[in-house]
């Protein structure tokens, strides 16, 4: 096409028969840019230096000095933070296999019609909507050995009082029983929403079959809701392990270390004896541990099948 003398072609704002400029080249920059620099400004950069901190030995007032790997090959001789370690996996470990029964169990129930069901299902999703400090406040209360309304219950019964969150041996359940109370609802929820679209031929043909509501569930129901179910396991497995609020505002990890799980033991070496350097190793080692608990979780979704006949 012959050029029109005196008048100069334009194509996508540079002149024709130029090289193309950096905007021409990347023209979506301009919307990315913004984005990446904010993810790095709140996420990539804290972590970085959470990185560089913990291969430091920083005591708050005083001097800063690099020490390589010194503070996690500190981790592996220090006692207190396996007990957290393990203190950790326990509770995580209660606090989804006690929700996933409940709620399981509970959207079987709210699943069949009956009068004020929904109704009923609000009272049940409330505990969701509870900030943490009121629910600690209202537990530990209930949780008191003399006044608390838990034991008053366990002497209508017969049983004798416990110590619950003050006894050791029983803080790690009592906890749990919290966690439970908030987060059953949850689990109820995204089980209802697979029994919701379940279909209705299979329970026809196990009606034909002669099947009872034990071997419906069992062979039909509970394949057809295991992807539901793994969801609801990796949520409160990733909620559960990074548990802090309510832990820390009923028992501050006590009595002694018996419930101080990883995030505890990290918030006292930083925040109480001021170990900055040591602190940011166990955010680290914190960190490992959730990303290897949610990449383990997720490869166990990948291969849950959606379908009775094995389909991924």
């Amino acid at each position: 096409m012959a050029a029109v003398p005196g008048r100069a072609v334009f194509r996508r704002g540079v002149l024709a028969g130029t090289a193309p400029g950096f905007r021409d080249r990347h023209p979506y920059l301009p919307f990315i840019l913004p984005a990446v620099l904010l993810v790095t400004a709140v996420i990539v950069f804290p972590w970085a230096f959470t990185g560089w901190m913990s291969l430091q030995a920083w005591q708050v007032g005083g001097e800063r000095r690099f020490v390589g790997l010194a503070n996690y090959a500190r981790l592996l001789t220090d006692a207190r933070f396996g007990a957290a370690v393990w203190h950790t996996l326990l509770y995580t470990f209660l606090a989804v296999l006690l929700p996933l029964v409940l709620g399981t169990l509970s959207a079987l129930v709210f699943d069949e019609r009956f009068p004020l069901r929904g109704f009923l299902r609000g009272i049940v999703v409330m505990p969701m909507m509870a900030t943490p400090v009121a629910i600690a406040l209202v537990w530990t209360m209930m949780f008191h050995p003399q006044l608390g309304v838990l034991n008053y219950l366990l002497s209508l019964v017969g049983l004798p009082p416990q110590l619950w969150v003050f006894d050791p041996a029983t803080v790690i359940p009592s906890l749990v029983l919290v966690e439970t109370w908030q987060w059953t609802p949850l689990v109820m929820l995204i089980v209802l929403g697979g029994l919701a679209a379940l279909p209705s031929e299979p329970y026809e043909s196990a009606e034909l079959d002669g099947a009872n509501a034990l071997q419906k569930f069992r062979h039909i129901t509970l394949p057809l809701i295991a992807p539901f179910l793994m969801v609801a396991v990796i949520i409160r497995t990733i909620d559960a392990v990074k548990s802090f609020d309510i832990i820390f505002a009923i028992t501050q990890g006590g009595p002694g270390t018996a419930s101080e799980t990883i995030n505890l033991y990290l918030f006292t070496q930083a925040f109480s004896f001021y170990d900055i350097g040591y602190g940011s190793a166990l955010a680290v080692a914190f960190f490992v541990l959730v990303v290897a608990l949610s990449l383990a979780l997720i490869w166990v979704r990948a291969r849950t099948n959606w379908t009775l006949s094995g389909g991924a």
